[in-house]
């Protein structure tokens, strides 16, 4: 059943990204997800954690809400590089209760924010570079790991 799931989402991304309709360009479509769906059944990859449907839900409401995150982050960061206030911050952050999909959701979207970056992922905790203490503050209060959590399954 994850191969068929994997395969119509591999279709739908070809088909929404290449805009032409054509036979030719279809069918080098449809020949291009069946390889993957093939290549991923071989190395075994659409289990739960290679193909964490349980996220598929939830995850267009984070994005909606992460996009708004990051436009505000770009905010900040005008106003860092105008004013030449920033005073870099390297901190570790809980992660705890997540699942292996969550986590990398949560670094991503942490380093997606302009100003910080994950340095690096292990399990329970993620270590941070932010450019600025507030926004060392902003990730450290927790908004962004109950949205991955309430993405991931948790009650936040």
């Amino acid at each position: 059943m994850r191969a068929v799931i994997l395969f119509i989402v591999l279709m739908a991304i070809w088909l929404i990204l290449s805009g032409h309709y054509t036979p030719l360009l279809v069918g080098l479509g449809v020949v291009s997800a069946l390889f993957c769906v093939w290549m991923s059944q071989r190395l075994d990859s659409t289990d739960a954690e290679g193909l964490p449907l349980h996220l598929l839900l939830r995850l267009p409401f984070y994005w909606f809400w992460l996009i708004g995150q990051i436009l505000l982050a770009n905010i900040q960061m005008i106003r860092i590089i105008l004013t030449g206030a920033h005073v870099p911050r390297l901190f570790r952050v809980d992660a705890e209760n997540l699942s292996q999909a969550a986590l990398v959701l949560y670094a991503n979207s942490i380093t997606l924010t302009p100003g910080t970056v994950t340095v690096e992922a292990e399990k329970g905790a993620l270590l941070v570079h932010a450019l600025s203490k507030s926004m060392a503050d902003d990730i450290k209060k927790g908004g962004m790991l109950t949205r991955v959590r309430l993405v991931d399954g948790g009650d936040g």
